[in-house]
């Protein structure tokens, strides 16, 4: 086993950012976003510019001498989506095609314990 990275992955339905840290997490090793490789905004969360950006990501890794990760995947979460947007699956998928050994694979998605109501008013969202 050789050194032990942290890959979070944060994707909601308008970006993908993925940020690689330490173990404890106080060191960001290195970070890309869908804005850092792809130019029109609607693109930001697509499969296409999360695998561009593990191909950011991972060279760093190398230089770094970071073998193997740990992958935290994130929703927004709270009171907004608890699916995790497009980005998220092949984020994933790229970087275990780059040649990174993958550990483990968890969810850190916030959960609510009843904090803030949901935006649409008391009739909900109608379409």
């Amino acid at each position: 086993m050789g050194k032990l990275g942290v890959v979070n992955i944060y994707a909601s339905q308008n970006n993908t950012v993925i940020t690689v840290t330490d173990i404890t997490g106080a060191e960001t090793l290195a970070k890309a976003s869908g804005g850092m490789v792809v130019k029109a905004d609607r693109d930001e969360s697509s499969p296409y510019a999360a695998m561009k950006e593990i191909d950011l990501i991972v060279e760093k890794l190398k230089e770094k001498e970071i073998t193997d990760v740990v992958i935290k995947i994130r929703a927004p979460g709270g009171a907004k989506g608890h699916n995790p947007g497009p980005g998220a699956q092949a984020a994933v998928r790229a970087l275990a095609r780059a040649g990174i050994k993958i550990s483990r694979i968890e969810d850190s998605t916030p959960i609510p314990h009843d904090g803030t109501k949901k935006k649409g008013g008391k009739r909900g969202r109608r379409v």
